[in-house]
């Protein structure tokens, strides 16, 4: 039997970009609109100036105004809870994403909440939440858009009636990607921990999205053969390599077992460079979108 196919999410990225920037060349052209993105980050953790790092650049890259906040990991609540006002407020700025995790101390479902949901290009807070599940505009969170992006890339944009399994239920990843493979018209089965007898639920997949965080939980006999696998999962682990993993070197791998996967599914995602460099191109799609929407053009 061959392997599946790879899915690429770099490639996907790029073209996305692409035409990211050509709307945001489209919007100055016509209605003199430069979509701004803010990106507040608390702290000094490494993964996350490495992304917001990431989000800056790109941004600029496609003709956006981008504007990144660094504020110490002290930072009183009021104080942060204040810049996401003084944001919100802001008319040149159409996207705020406060990256996470928060130090401790802070309470991120409050910041998260003091955001314009209008202007709220990460989909977390509890309006678009609810727009989404309702099936009205949102701006939902930019993960789960990527994960569609990939799928109807690999199956097409007529995805009705496929059986998805979305396993993992956090409010990032899971619940609202099954809410958009609803809207899709899939026949969507959400699993988790407490699922009882788990590798026949996935087994049971069309399409298996899989986002626990669990390093290589989903081997291959958990895959319906010819399924297309969306591995949202980037866990950090030693290397098989002994000597390489005796001087501490550690490798990204995925929720899924790619090894064994790869024999089974029709299409995978791979990690790194599968659903990742989605997630990035997606913000900048969703501050496009947020642009367009509160300056009605």
């Amino acid at each position: 039997m061959s392997e599946a196919t790879l899915i690429d999410g770099r490639a996907e990225a790029e073209a996305l970009r692409a035409r990211v920037a050509a709307d945001v060349a489209e919007l100055k052209a016509r209605h003199g609109l430069v979509p701004g993105l803010a990106v507040v980050l608390v702290g000094e953790d490494p993964a996350s100036e490495v992304y917001v790092r990431s989000k800056g650049e790109q941004s600029r890259a496609a003709g956006m105004h981008s504007v990144t906040h660094k504020l110490p990991a002290d930072t009183s609540q009021a104080d942060l809870v204040n810049l996401v006002r003084q944001l919100n407020a802001d008319p040149s700025i159409h996207g705020i994403l406060v990256q996470m995790p928060l130090p401790p101390g802070l309470d991120e479902k409050a910041v998260i909440e003091a955001i314009d949901p209008d202007k709220d290009v990460d989909g977390l807070h509890v309006v678009n939440a609810g727009r989404l599940s309702q099936g009205l505009p949102s701006l939902a969170p930019c993960t789960p858009v990527g994960c569609m992006i990939l799928l109807r890339q690999t199956l097409g944009d007529n995805l009705s009636g496929l059986r998805a399994v979305v396993l993992g239920r956090s409010i990032l990843v899971g619940r609202p990607v099954a809410q958009l493979l609803l809207q899709a018209d899939c026949t969507v089965t959400i699993a988790h921990s407490r699922t009882r007898d788990l590798a026949s639920v996935c087994r049971e997949a069309d399409i298996l999205v899989a986002a626990v965080g669990r390093p290589r939980m989903i081997p291959g006999d958990w895959i319906r053969p010819g399924a297309t696998v969306i591995d949202v999962g980037i866990n950090r682990v030693p290397f098989d390599d002994p000597a390489k993993a005796a001087e501490g070197r550690t490798k990204l791998v995925g929720d899924v077992d790619f090894k064994s996967a790869r024999r089974v599914a029709g299409a995978i995602t791979p990690v790194p460079n599968g659903v990742g460099p989605m997630t990035v191109a997606c913000l900048l799609a969703n501050t496009v979108t947020a642009a367009r929407r509160i300056r009605g053009v």
